[in-house]
């Protein structure tokens, strides 16, 4: 169930009373959200793609976004224990606007980034060459 990268991005609905919100949680991310940002996905670190923080998507504010890849990336802390069927929710409208979305806890961001890492090399990388002038990384520096 892999996605292919869309040649021409489409444009993604979003609430335009979410973009304050956004904002405030891109000023003051989780912990975890903040070790997947500085050593996975920043300034195109991951195979070249880009990839936005706190994204307004319809009705959601996401952790992460790859337009290119048409890839959200979600952070589970603590406070979705018990909101599984939420999470579901919010995974399905994102999933009818053509998105794939992938999870991971917070416990697996900061116990073992380097897995986070492979998990996504493996999704990411063998139908998608890296982007131009991407380069592969390394999270355990």
């Amino acid at each position: 169930m892999k996605n292919k990268p869309l040649d021409k991005f489409k444009y993604l609905p979003y609430n335009r009373k979410l973009t304050k919100l956004a904002r405030q949680n891109r000023n003051n991310p989780a912990p975890a959200e903040k070790k997947v940002w500085y050593e996975v996905l920043c300034r195109k670190q991951f195979q070249g793609y880009k990839f936005t923080r706190q994204k307004p998507l319809g009705n959601c504010i996401v952790d992460f976004y790859c337009s290119k890849l048409q890839l959200v990336i979600e952070i589970d802390g603590d406070s979705h224990a018990g909101s599984e069927e939420y999470d579901e929710t919010r995974t399905e409208a994102l999933s009818q606007l053509g998105l794939r979305v992938l999870r991971y806890t917070n416990r697996d961001v900061c116990n073992n980034i380097e897995a986070v890492y492979q998990d996504l090399m493996e999704i990411i990388e063998p139908p998608y060459p890296p982007c131009q002038g991407g380069k592969k990384t390394n999270p355990a520096k």
